[in-house]
């Protein structure tokens, strides 16, 4: 193309909903507003360039539609971020990644496309080999896009001086030395760009609305970015773990940077003010740790008297009795808790490590809290056998909280699970689709005792056991009403498609 550019940088958010969730994905899974590429537009920004976000996810574009809308823009730097709706969920968003990078560059080969997120942080090299785009991202990505933007408004680009990126130069795959994390959080990149997203589209998850199935308006957005916790089968330190070693972390030690309280009431005011926005979303990986930052959070939602229904994740073992009442206060409504499992030995296995009789204290203080409760299983850790399994779904049950997730073990790009299992030669997915819960072609890690197709087929069983059990419906029923009875026996009509189960 010839014509002049118009911008500095234009980021994507893929689409790919339908091969991720089905039929889920019409009125049932939510629709997430893109909050990385939100805080990369407003980083770049603040270093007065210009940019705009196609959210193709939001506005159900295909490849071409998203291919040609960038034509018109024609940025000087496209940005494609691979990040999912939860920490773990970058792997299955390449489906969607690659089918937009390939058509950018079948259409419009002289775009320039760099692509940035967790599973290309945690694949670099085979990114760039496997996926038609120019540059890849390792780190968080931040610098490196600024880097690259002003490399590539240089008469003579240098790609060697950008920091935290792989190229190509002369058919041979290069590598520059690491991006440091970006430190200064509320200065340089103080919150999200909202004026650049479709905030009319976006839809909080259903259960977020039990008391009223109202979805819309609806926001997400970060406290705090990463996690001290290591999980062997979370990837969210993927990201940042290149920019950790470049300020001289050491390997056994995760990062934890936060915006301060001023900082997220000022999201929030926008949000609730400029938008209405009532159900919110907090997307930290561990957001109820320090108390302090969670209170001082509280304390100025509640100066302001905002009516709001938010969710966060929070673990048995770091939530404080002191901690609840202001939470609830707050319009916490809702916190989502890992259990994964209830053999301590399966849990321990996987770095997961708390007494079971915690799990029962804990979750019995939130409910006293009048707080409802999400809690998120996993089956098919490493130690799970079909007993095992069992003894997760009888907890479940037992525990009968407000909502549950029941996912099966993934060994997702970027954790530790996933290094084991290319070690010992595990069975991984054939496609980036694979990865993800709740599509077609999912498949899980086999144990040490069950295939991949046992454990799907007992995952996908459970959670039709756990949605239909008459002690379930009959306490939603009481909580929530009858609309919201019969929206779970609709949702539970959807029968997922499996190729391995």
């Amino acid at each position: 193309m010839t014509t002049q550019k118009k911008l500095d940088l234009v980021l994507i958010n893929p689409a790919n909903r339908k091969q991720i969730y089905q039929s889920l994905s019409y009125e049932l899974a939510a629709i997430e507003p893109p909050v990385w590429a939100g805080l990369m537009a407003t980083f770049v920004r603040k270093q007065r360039f210009s940019v705009q976000i196609i959210d193709a996810a939001a506005e159900n574009f295909d490849p071409q539609e998203t291919a040609d809308y960038l034509a018109e823009l024609n940025p000087v730097l496209t940005v494609i971020v691979v990040y999912g709706q939860q920490p773990s969920a970058s792997t299955q968003v390449m489906p969607g990644a690659s089918a937009i990078a390939t058509t950018i560059k079948q259409s419009y080969p002289d775009q320039k496309v760099l692509l940035v997120g967790g599973h290309v942080a945690a694949l670099p090299e085979r990114s760039l080999r496997e996926e038609n785009a120019d540059f890849v991202a390792t780190g968080e990505g931040l610098y490196t896009i600024l880097d690259l933007i002003q490399a590539l408004k240089s008469d003579q680009p240098n790609f060697s001086k950008v920091r935290g990126l792989w190229y190509w130069e002369n058919q041979q795959v290069k590598s520059n030395s690491s991006a440091p994390l970006l430190q200064d959080l509320k200065g340089e990149m103080p919150g999200i760009a909202w004026d650049l997203l479709p905030m009319e589209k976006y839809r909080a998850h259903n259960w977020h609305c039990f008391d009223g199935l109202q979805r819309q308006p609806y926001a997400a957005l970060y406290t705090t970015l990463g996690c001290p916790y290591h999980c062997s089968f979370c990837c969210i330190q993927a990201p940042f773990k290149s920019g950790e070693k470049e300020l001289g972390y050491k390997e056994i030690t995760n990062s934890y940077r936060s915006w301060n309280p001023e900082a997220v009431i000022s999201e929030i005011d926008l949000l609730v003010n400029k938008y209405g926005v009532r159900n919110l979303k907090i997307a930290d990986e561990m957001f109820v740790l320090n108390p302090k930052h969670i209170l001082g959070i509280c304390d100025l939602i509640i100066e302001r008297g905002y009516d709001l229904n938010m969710w966060a994740y929070a673990r048995v073992d770091t939530v404080k009795d002191d901690m609840l009442d202001k939470l609830k206060q707050a319009g916490f409504n809702w916190l989502a808790f890992g259990i994964e499992a209830a053999s301590d030995r399966v849990r321990d296995d996987v770095d997961k490590g708390f007494a079971k009789e915690k799990i029962s204290q804990t979750l019995e203080k939130v409910k006293a809290a009048g707080i409802h409760i999400a809690a998120n299983y996993i089956f098919g850790l490493p130690e799970d056998d079909l007993e095992s399994m069992e003894a997760t779904l009888k907890l479940a049950i037992e525990l009968n909280t407000d909502w549950a997730n029941f996912y099966s073990a993934m060994a997702y790009p970027g954790s530790q699970l996933y290094d084991l299992a290319v070690k010992a030669n595990w069975r991984l997915p054939d496609t980036w689709s694979g990865y993800s819960q709740h599509s077609v072609d999912t498949l899980p890690l086999p144990t040490k005792y069950l295939s991949a197709a046992e454990v799907l087929g007992f995952r996908d069983r459970a959670f039709q056991t756990y949605f239909k059990h008459p002690n379930y419906l009959d306490m939603i029923g009481k909580k929530f009403g009858s609309k919201t009875v019969q929206h779970i026996q609709e949702m539970t009509s959807h029968k997922l498609k499996r190729q391995y189960a």
